[in-house]
């Protein structure tokens, strides 16, 4: 009988940010890659259309976590907001575990710094944990495992 090969779960994942020991985020978004296609057509040719490669984009990674007295983060997007972006520049790895806690795919970030911070809403009414919110934009993504 074959082994079964199950999906993972999308609950189970690690993020590493070089120098920072932020401990944990309730949500990841890792962002989408595209690449616009340029049509093109000569004047002697067929009447259907090229497509041919033009740039590549990548998506904004978004962090969510539940706020703590850590500032760390905090800090990583003052340091753009300063004009300090060489030393923002941070490399990122989101890494998915399996049930036994082992990376299971692991995707990873070049040159990466936050570009959007958004404090948490606060209601005396309510009672859900407040969350803050990074933006991160980044000049490419490579899943390596």
């Amino acid at each position: 009988m074959a082994e079964r090969n199950d999906p993972y779960l999308n609950s189970r994942f690690l993020l590493e940010i070089d120098g920072i020991v932020q401990a944990g985020f309730s949500d990841v978004t890792i962002p989408d890659i595209s690449t616009d296609p340029i049509e093109y057509r000569e004047g002697n040719e067929d009447t259907t259309v090229r497509k041919l490669a033009g740039l590549t984009k990548y998506g904004n990674l978004t962090l969510k976590w539940g706020i703590t007295d850590s500032l760390e983060l905090f800090e990583w997007r003052k340091q753009v907001i300063q004009g300090n972006i060489a030393d923002a520049r941070k490399n990122i790895a989101v890494i998915l575990q399996d049930e036994e806690g082992n990376p299971a795919a692991r995707w990873e970030f070049r040159e990466a710094w936050p570009s959007k911070y958004d404090a948490p809403d606060l209601s005396a009414k309510g009672n859900d944990v407040a969350i803050e919110t990074l933006e991160i934009v980044h000049e490419g993504m490579d899943r390596v495992e």
